[in-house]
């Protein structure tokens, strides 16, 4: 019974024999560092120097959409997300199951492996939700956070609710798998991240990740936000400026202190509608 012991020791023995012991004052041989975390969800492009800013796109949308952004507000470390699945990239980690929190799981991760000191998280739309989820869920991990056109419960966006929107998300969940299903989802993409974002997008992914937002509500995790929080959301029509105004100051009442922005003239894609006002904000919110 108490083999084992002196064999792990006979091991070990025939392991070092003939490894000479280091001479005093040299230093041993490196022990091979743990191998870094290597996110599946979400694949990251690194740009410029300074403090860390993560960068996260909205439903089926590119990496690219931020590049104007970070390339007129330097100054900073930005850390290009692209989501698996989404423009052209495959599915990988996304290829099952629930998209949208995993997402933000691997970021929290990412954030932590890569040692980053309290980064800003900057999130259109869907990345908004993803955002919000890590600065909830891991508060310590995060400095401040940006949030582009996005309730703490999407279904808000096209005037619902989580639960008088399950049953439409789950039919176009279920629905994604037939061609009918993919031109639902197709339509969806197209109005959320652009015709193009439609043609190179994994529709099944969409599908989820659209069917994930739509029951998703963090209302009651607002207030567990520690990091200052702005939201910058987008008015086109005149006429809706009030409610729209009325809309997002209930939705962020939970979060005191949520500082909200509203950039007029603007669809859903504030970055490209209003390029020199979203930067305007986003240089000062990085600063402050």
């Amino acid at each position: 019974m108490n083999r084992p012991v002196p064999l792990l020791a006979a091991l070990a023995l025939s392991l070092t024999a003939g490894v000479a012991p280091a001479a005093p004052g040299t230093v041993a041989p490196a022990v091979p560092a743990p191998r870094a975390f290597a996110p599946t969800r979400f694949t990251v492009q690194v740009i410029g120097s300074g403090p860390d800013v993560i960068l996260i796109p909205g439903l089926a949308g590119s990496r690219d959409v931020w590049r104007g952004s970070a390339n007129g507000v330097p100054g900073y470390r930005y850390h290009l997300v692209q989501v698996a699945g989404f423009a052209g990239t495959q599915a990988r980690g996304n290829a099952r199951g629930p998209v949208v929190a995993p997402l933000a799981e691997e970021i929290a991760r990412y954030i932590s492996a890569n040692r980053l000191n309290r980064p800003a998280l900057v999130g259109h739309s869907m990345g908004g939700t993803v955002a919000m989820m890590v600065a909830a869920r891991y508060p310590s991990r995060v400095g401040k956070v940006m949030v582009v056109d996005m309730l703490p419960q999407p279904a808000g966006l096209l005037g619902g609710s989580a639960n008088e929107m399950r049953g439409l998300a789950d039919a176009l969940r279920d629905l994604s798998s037939t061609a009918e299903g993919r031109g639902l989802v197709e339509g969806a993409i197209r109005m959320f991240g652009g015709p193009e974002a439609a043609n190179r997008s994994d529709a099944d992914v969409v599908a989820r990740a659209t069917h994930e937002l739509a029951v998703t509500d963090l209302t009651r995790e607002l207030p567990r936000i520690a990091a200052p929080m702005t939201v910058v959301y987008a008015v086109i029509d005149p006429s809706r400026q009030v409610s729209t105004d009325r809309t997002y100051r209930a939705a962020y009442a939970p979060r005191r202190g949520t500082r909200l922005v509203r950039i007029d003239d603007s669809g859903h894609m504030i970055m490209a509608d209003q390029p020199a006002k979203f930067r305007a904000e986003l240089r000062g919110f990085l600063a402050n």
